[in-house]
């Protein structure tokens, strides 16, 4: 198939389309151990630079939870990240771009005085660390 037929597969489109950027597996499970936590927050707050996954406004904090594969995990040992073998020349940018975007979020939520969790989808298997750093942060 070609780079042009790929633009018009029903199947790609509807693939791509699926892809969400909010409300994802990973967040959902972060935003229910949060709020198991006792902790409320605020849902993509769109005064923030990024709009961040959650907000807490008053302790002046949020929590990313990033997608491996679209955040481009730098952790060596993370299989989720890996990038695609087929149209290098496309992917590689736009992952890049996503990489360079966060850095640019983080950077002016820590200038607006706003401290930043990131936590990864591959952390999440080990529940009761994620919940440790949870709670050790949100103090």
């Amino acid at each position: 198939m070609t780079k042009k037929n790929q633009r018009n597969d029903p199947g790609r489109s509807a693939n791509m389309r699926s892809i969400r950027s909010k409300d994802t597996g990973p967040e959902m499970v972060v935003r229910r151990m949060v709020h198991a936590l006792g902790y409320r927050f605020r849902l993509h707050l769109p005064t923030l630079p990024g709009r961040p996954d959650l907000a807490f406004p008053p302790r002046h904090k949020v929590i990313e939870v990033r997608g491996c594969f679209w955040h481009q995990h730098a952790d060596p040992n993370c299989g989720n990240a890996l990038m695609p073998s087929t149209r290098r020349d496309y992917w590689a940018p736009k992952l890049a771009r996503n990489r360079e975007r966060d850095a640019n979020n983080m950077n002016a939520l820590a200038s607006m005085g706003w401290k930043t969790l990131v936590l990864w989808e591959c952390e999440l298997a080990d529940r009761p660390r994620i919940e440790k750093r949870i709670r050790k942060f949100l103090k």
